[in-house]
């Protein structure tokens, strides 16, 4: 298995549940930015699951050499690369805040993506898992920079499954809502509406195994978000959210 964004507590999360239903993988790539905390991952899995591990380095905002990636042959990608940023008024402002929120979650990442895309459309098989974000399902005041991101990356993700449906690659998308984890830590979210690391592999999991296509982690977030789509521009334009 490939994870892009291995620091991701959910991620590791999804990693652990595989691992926990039995899944058998010949390695796990584990790409990070942050070497240190992701070997320290590749060794409870060793130390848990006797599951051999490599930890790649990989910095989506700099200049990447593929060559490096050659040796790697997967079944499944898991990509759980996300960058929120600073979304009040003086983040928005700062191109250097949006430059780097829009080329971790989308323009840095799909060349990645379409890497190893490539390799499992040569294969004829296997499974692309992306995280996406309901953020994307509509432009808000609160997040829309980060939010036009995800909505490409959606976008992406949709054009991919479509493409590679013929190639026997499957390619899921899930949509978090909120969720309880370093990135969002000190947001003030509806503890009805945020979701654990646990319970979005749980969910992930599920959705991977009945090879769905789109999944929201807590299923009330596709209620809240189709209300959120159909409401009129005119009266959404005035809307705080």
């Amino acid at each position: 298995m490939i994870v892009l964004g291995s620091t991701s507590e959910v991620a590791q999360a999804f990693v652990e549940k595989a691992l926990q239903e039995g899944e058998k993988f010949e390695k796990i790539y584990l790409f990070t930015s942050n070497k240190e905390t992701t070997e320290r991952f590749a060794r409870h899995i060793d130390v848990k699951f006797l599951q051999q591990a490599e930890v790649i380095d990989l910095d989506l905002t700099k200049e990447i050499d593929y060559n490096r990636f050659d040796h790697i042959n997967s079944n499944v990608l898991f990509c759980a690369v996300g960058y929120l940023g600073e979304g009040t008024e003086e983040g928005l402002y700062d191109n250097r805040n949006t430059e780097r929120i829009i080329d971790i979650n989308y323009s840095k990442l799909v060349p990645v993506m379409n890497y190893f895309a490539h390799k499992f459309e040569s294969r004829r098989s296997g499974t692309i898992i992306g995280l996406s974000s309901v953020a994307g399902d509509r432009g808000r005041q609160s997040n829309f920079i980060y939010g036009s991101a995800k909505a490409a990356f959606t976008a992406y993700l949709s054009g991919l499954r479509n493409y590679l449906f013929d190639k026997k690659v499957h390619v899921l998308t899930i949509k978090p809502g909120f969720m309880a984890t370093k990135m969002t830590e000190g947001l003030p979210l509806n503890p009805k509406l945020t979701a654990t690391p646990k319970q979005a592999a749980a969910c992930i999991y599920k959705a991977f195994k009945k090879q769905k296509n789109v999944a929201y982690v807590l299923p009330v977030w596709s209620i809240i978000m189709m209300i959120i789509r159909n409401i009129p521009e005119f009266i959404f334009k005035k809307l705080k959210l």
